[in-house]
């Protein structure tokens, strides 16, 4: 009996896995530039990225996904940085995320472009310690930091980020002192 060959990817399955998300992510990120996410169809973004709609289906549910999946990529350096300073002073903290959107000051210009920066809040709210089983004073605390942070991003980004990362942990600094 004739044994037949078998057509095997020399991937693993976390190697495709890993394939496709990085191909779609730079194919979303390309139409991103061109047009606004709800004029890009997935067939378009599968296309473009070289993959099935299949492959798109089993790693993401929306568009929006593949831009939640990269913020929380770009934000992995930074969130290992804060977690060896977790005292650091609020101020220090603000001149850290600021300085992570002037590093990545393409992508996140684009999300402004594209009026997607509400895709953040998630974000800020997980990083913040935010949790829904929280007591209540905590839960209220973690909101108000990531809510009060998201509100100094996006006049950040609606100003075109003219400040540096310093000046706006100076004038946080002025601000909480003139609260007080």
């Amino acid at each position: 009996m004739e044994q037949k060959v078998k057509n095997v990817s020399p991937f693993s399955s976390a190697s495709r896995n890993a394939y496709v998300i990085e191909h779609l992510t730079n194919a979303l990120l390309e139409l991103l530039e061109e047009k606004s996410l709800n004029q890009i169809s997935i067939s378009e973004l599968c296309n473009l990225a070289g993959v099935g709609r299949t492959s798109f289906y089993r790693n993401f549910e929306t568009k929006e996904d593949i831009l939640r999946a990269h913020i929380k990529h770009l934000f992995q350096g930074w969130v290992k940085e804060w977690e060896n300073e977790p005292k650091a002073p609020l101020a220090q903290l603000v001149y850290q995320v600021f300085s992570h959107f002037e590093t990545n000051r393409g992508f996140y210009g684009l999300l402004n472009k594209r009026g997607l920066t509400f895709l953040l809040k998630d974000i800020l709210l997980e990083l913040c310690g935010f949790h829904p089983e929280q007591d209540v004073i905590s839960a209220y605390s973690s909101a108000y930091a990531a809510f009060f942070l998201y509100g100094w991003i996006e006049v950040w980004f609606r100003r075109g980020m003219k400040e540096t990362a310093a000046e706006l942990a100076n004038y946080l600094g002025a601000a909480t002192s003139n609260a007080t």
